[in-house]
């Protein structure tokens, strides 16, 4: 199942709070960069960010982005701009 573009739209909504971020498609995903490093994606209406010493501390579950993949961090709580804004921040520091 792909990303919808309604979902996708949402995500990069929430994540007015930080200033650089892009978006590109990627096979009916979106790949997600701050500051112009990759730190997750958005997979079958999922926010996925990768898994770094400096994210562990928000204790997210693991999830397949896609079969064959490594694990990465579900982010649930993505109505919350602002634990939104200190995961990427806190991933992108680790990249």
């Amino acid at each position: 199942m792909a990303t919808s573009k309604e979902y996708k739209d949402f995500i990069l909504g929430q994540l007015e709070l930080l200033n650089d971020i892009t978006c590109k498609p990627m096979m009916g995903e979106y790949l997600l960069y701050y500051n112009g490093i990759l730190f997750g994606g958005i997979y079958d209406d999922r926010l996925l960010v990768k898994k770094v010493e400096n994210n562990k501390k928000y204790n997210m579950k693991e999830e397949l982005p896609y079969e064959g993949a490594k694990t990465m961090y579900l982010v649930e709580d993505v109505d919350n701009k602002e634990l939104l804004k200190e995961i990427i921040i806190d991933t992108s520091k680790d990249l």
